[in-house]
């Protein structure tokens, strides 16, 4: 009995082994080495697939959503057999860990490392070192997974990866050049970093903006995972860069983060020591703006690391460093393979203690702030709660209680009272410490330099009133309010609906798309039967402008409940007060015929943010035209160019500034966004102005020493700061806003208020940045100067925009302003 057990066992042995032997290399499975050429999207997941299908008992693989240009993403779990089998437990034991999930965790000697790689698809090594792990980890690496479960994520932006892989395959040498001149090394624009609408993903985490970003987000925060790595690629000479990170870091980081980070990063520069590979650590790279793919996680309670691999969409295949050495395409993948494996280690190692000190990141008792109370309007506070659940936030509603603290606008102690339509948001949860940071009126800065913007602030974002509190506000539900329902009423000559938020000219353009007549009011008016004031922009849909249309009541109500409005009927168009509806101020909305610019010299950024405003969030048509070839166009065709972001020095210059001139004096309309500024300012025909400022460089600046000239050029420099605004809102481009409006400026770029135009919102003769880093020498210059503003010329108009409303995506409040200069700003003629 004792031979024939050992001869069933040493059987069943050997059945694992070939089993396990049945999973090819990567080099095996796809027929070539890697790093010999960049596999496409479709290659890296069939290899995963592979894996899943050799090896089920040890990975389980998932897809949790698609991109834009319809490419599957993909997670692997890869563990123990023992592990797989139970992953729902192990899921739901590590969220009742923190505190989301009810009950006591049984499972505290189990870590979850989280790997991201290929967030910018030019950064290209990091897919094929996911293969490269993934393979490591089933095959020699085992012994790790019995306490580990590995998350990996091969290829976050698809897009992006096939756009640089399709491009390099078309035009590299071969063999390679390692020429740094070689076209290889020099991607065209807009490159393979950004996803379809040219998005930086590593940026989108808090905002969740993109698909990718909120189809990954669902899972991740199914999982919250202990340790997370975000792979990338930096430039050809910087060699690797693994954490610590550099300051500033967040205040609310915890000691643990930032002792077992260095902890990781000792590890890692082990392994390279050994190899004799060049690294650094604690620069550039630092843990305070938090939607990155390492700080989102730092705030979610993980261990949130940035891994930089030299090579960046330059490398390509090899590439000669200024060092005179030659980086391959196999250099990189081995770096990142290490670094992944490294993680896996020392996760592994310290299972324990991650599991305790993960736990206690989740006490919220020591934050200052205990409630935040949001107070606006009700598609405001909508908006808000959107992006709330997509992090599940939790949120709720109090009432007729009064709660002291210091509030944004007022910049002081201030005392609320609580309405029950206001919004709170509470730190007592087990993600108060995202709360606290997404929410707080100002960062503390331990740095100044730093790598990305300082000032996010939610209720600024989102343009509503809000007072931190250091108290708990009770939950009080208020009584349920009936929804008011849009009706139709077929004897009504009119509808009106309101105009304050984007919402709202969703709404229109659905209308517009839909061949509904709109008109506009320019004053407020106030209606007899409801005796309610309709505020500037508000808009009035004529049944008299429609009669053509069978179904227009049909039509106005479907749309409305599509973009929850609620248009009231009109029974008369003579007002108690206010203009009439047949009033030269009631204007006709003509749908605008727009063209905007793309291509080099363009921002491939700033065209991205518009282009996606269009198609996934106004739904307006649009026609993209190559910069390039701007003075052969028919731009009679259009009524309104976009000109994005961008370094136009040669593109604009004067035949072509002479071509727009004229245009705009037969009623074409321009609208010019951040750097694009410059090439109207000072020019003649348009009455844009630069500031200037007087030289004042001393003796003792001249004499700065080599090792402090980066700091001391920081006074020169704004890196994402809040200013207050003073505004027009009798202006067409400002209606819907208060006289005072929160911007976020991204640099320093000043110019004088328009001398003959309208300066809509300007910041007046003490700038003070509310929230955010500014320079000490930038402030002087800032004063009186222009934010938004129009000039109008003959016919037409140019409207300025010195900051971008629609960066990122994420500064809700400012997509009003351009829409406003979309529709209402001088949009009196259907065609030139």
């Amino acid at each position: 009995m004792h031979k024939l057990f050992v001869f069933i066992m040493s059987l069943f042995c050997c059945s694992i082994a070939s089993f396990a032997q049945e999973l090819k290399s990567p080099k095996d499975y796809l027929g070539y080495e890697l790093g010999t050429q960049f596999s496409k999207h479709h290659q890296v997941v069939d290899y995963f697939k592979h894996a899943n299908l050799e090896m089920p008992d040890n990975i389980k693989l998932e897809q949790y959503g698609t991109t834009y240009e319809r490419r599957p993403l993909y997670l692997a779990f890869i563990s123990s057999a023992d592990n797989i089998k139970n992953l729902e437990r192990i899921r739901e034991n590590n969220l009742k860990n923190t505190g989301i999930l009810e009950g006591n965790s049984n499972t505290k000697d189990i870590t979850i490392v989280w790997l991201s790689y290929n967030v910018h698809g030019n950064e290209a090594s990091s897919s094929e070192a996911a293969m490269n792990t993934l393979y490591n980890l089933l095959t020699e690496k085992q012994e790790w997974l019995k306490n580990t479960v590995v998350i990996i994520d091969p290829c976050m932006n698809p897009d992006g990866r096939d756009r640089y892989v399709n491009w390099f395959n078309q035009t590299a040498s071969m063999p390679y050049n390692i020429d740094q001149q070689a076209r290889e090394h020099a991607e065209d624009w807009p490159g393979g970093r950004p996803n379809h609408y040219l998005f930086d993903l590593n940026r989108d985490w808090a905002w969740a903006s993109q698909i990718e970003s909120q189809s990954r987000l669902k899972v991740y925060n199914k999982w919250l995972p202990h340790i997370h790595v975000d792979f990338h690629e930096q430039g050809i000479n910087d060699p690797y860069y693994f954490a610590p990170a550099a300051e500033p870091s967040h205040e609310l980081i915890s000691d643990w983060q930032k002792e077992f980070q260095t902890a990781i990063g000792k590890n890692n520069a082990q392994y390279f020591d050994t190899n004799g590979w060049l690294y650094f650590t604690k620069e550039r790279f630092d843990l305070l703006y938090p939607s990155y793919g390492d700080t989102y996680p730092t705030f979610m309670g993980a261990i949130g690391m940035t891994y930089e691999q030299a090579g960046h969409g330059r490398g390509g295949l090899g590439i000669m460093t200024d060092e005179g050495s030659v980086l391959t395409l196999k250099d990189r993948i081995a770096h990142h393979t290490t670094t992944g494996l490294s993680t896996v280690e020392m996760a592994s190692k310290n299972a324990t203690q991650i599991n305790s000190e993960f736990q206690n990141f989740f006490n919220p008792t020591d934050l200052k702030y205990k409630s935040f109370v949001l107070s606006g309007d009700r598609d405001k506070i909508e908006s808000l709660k959107s992006l709330l659940k997509q992090h599940d936030i939790s949120f709720y509603q109090s009432n007729s209680s009064k709660v002291n603290g210091y509030n944004y606008t007022k910049g002081d102690k201030y005392t609320k009272t609580i309405s029950d339509s206001d919004l709170i948001v509470s730190t007592n949860q087990p993600k108060g410490k995202m709360v606290q940071v997404l929410f707080e009126p100002n960062v503390k800065l331990k740095d100044s330099l730093t790598y990305d913007i300082t000032a996010w602030s939610i209720p600024f974002a989102y343009g509503l009133d809000a007072t931190a509190s250091t108290k708990l506000i009770a939950e009080k539900p208020a009584s349920p309010k009936s929804l008011d329902l849009p009706k139709a009423d077929n004897s009504a000559p009119a509808y009106m609906a309101k105009w304050n938020h984007i919402s709202d000219a969703q709404f229109l353009a659905d209308l517009l798309a839909q061949n509904i007549k709109v008109r506009f009011t320019e004053k407020p008016i106030e209606i007899n039967a409801t005796e309610h004031m309709y505020e500037r922009g508000s808009l009035i849909i004529l049944r008299g402008d429609n009669k053509s249309v069978s179904d227009f009541d049909d039509i106005i109500i479907a749309s409305a409940k599509k973009f929850n409005k609620n248009p009231s009927p009109i029974n008369s168009g003579f007002s108690k007060s206010g203009p009439d509806f047949g009033s030269p101020d009631v204007k006709f909305i003509h749908s605008p015929k727009i063209a905007v610019l793309a291509g080099t010299p363009t921002s491939s950024l700033s065209y991205g943010e518009i282009w996606h405003f269009f198609e996934q969030q106004l739904h307006y048509p649009i026609t993209s035209l190559q910069t390039k070839n701007l003075k052969h166009y028919e731009l009679n065709k259009y009524n309104t160019l976009i000109v994005p972001d961008g370094n136009y020095k040669t593109s604009l210059d004067s035949t072509a500034l002479n071509t727009l001139h004229n245009w705009i004096k037969k009623g074409g309309k321009i609208i010019a966004i951040d750097g694009a500024l410059k090439s109207f300012a000072n020019q003649k025909g348009f009455g844009l102005k630069t500031k200037k400022t007087k030289d004042s460089t001393t003796v003792a600046k001249k004499l700065i020493p080599y090792a402090d000239r980066e700091r001391e050029s920081l006074k020169k420099m704004i890196t994402g700061a809040i200013f207050e605004t003073a505004t027009d809102n009798t202006h067409p481009l400002a209606f819907g806003y208060k006289k005072d409006y929160y911007t976020l400026k991204l640099g320093k770029d000043s110019y004088d208020l328009l001398e003959d135009g309208y300066n809509v919102s300007y910041i007046g003769e003490s700038p003070k940045n509310i929230s955010g880093f500014s320079g000490t020498d930038t402030l002087k210059p800032l004063k009186n100067s222009l934010v938004f503003g129009e000039e109008r010329i003959e016919k037409g108009s140019i409207i300025y925009m010195v900051d971008n409303v629609l960066f990122r995506s994420f500064w809700e409040n400012g997509k009003l302003f351009f829409a406003n200069a979309l529709f209402l700003v001088n949009n009196n003629s259907p065609s030139l």
